[in-house]
């Protein structure tokens, strides 16, 4: 199985063995297995081009929050 899509460059492939690997922009970013994977296909059965994007960033963490922008301007992270 593989999903690509316009989006974020995430893909996914279950193995023979049944592990998913989670690949963005063609580089493996994370293996799941057992319970994990299983609950991931699950989901992405289920999801439009949009979701399964948005659901493998939120599996490898590739994402950005939102707040980077008022983060750098804090008085902490200024130079």
């Amino acid at each position: 199985m593989n999903a690509e899509g316009d989006g974020l460059g995430f893909t996914f492939k279950r193995n023979k063995n049944g592990e998913v690997w989670v690949a963005h922009h063609g580089r493996k970013v994370t293996t799941l297995r057992g319970a994990a994977a299983v609950d991931f296909l699950a989901e992405i059965d289920d999801a439009g081009l949009v979701e399964q994007q948005q659901l493998m960033a939120r599996i490898t963490g590739h994402y950005k929050r939102g707040n980077e922008r008022l983060a750098s301007n804090h008085p902490r992270n200024r130079s």
